[in-house]
């Protein structure tokens, strides 16, 4: 078996899903990049498991466990999508990073104190 063809199959799935996940804005698309992502690994896997003849099937093994983490992490991660595109209207991984600012979990961070002239005066 000629191990080129899989393997420059696998670094394209894997430059196209480094692309989507470093120049997307939107949350799916950013999942779905992932997946790439995690494909081009799966087909590393087994190619290489074919290449070098392995008598138990690592490659393999280690692709079903990947398969199976890949979709967990699809699950969890389309519930978080939803849940944050039903509370700010949008998916936009922009708007995400807000969540660990004001108006996560609805609780307001007061604002930073700045001690003033009259504030050492009175300390005093």
């Amino acid at each position: 078996m000629h191990a080129i063809y899989p393997l420059t199959l696998a670094a394209l799935l894997f430059a196209v899903g480094v692309y989507g996940v470093l120049a997307r804005r939107n949350a799916v698309a950013v999942l779905m990049a992932i997946e790439l992502l995690l494909n081009a690994v799966n087909l590393n896997l087994v190619a290489f498991s074919a290449l070098l003849r392995d008598q138990f099937g690592m490659g393999q093994v280690f692709t079903i466990f990947l398969i199976t983490v890949a979709a967990a992490e699809t699950g969890l991660g389309l519930a978080i999508v939803l849940l944050l595109y039903r509370n700010r209207g949008t998916a936009a991984i922009d708007d995400a990073r807000e969540l660990g600012e004001d108006g996560a979990l609805g609780l307001k961070r007061l604002p930073a104190q700045t001690v003033t002239e009259n504030d050492k005066a009175v300390a005093k």
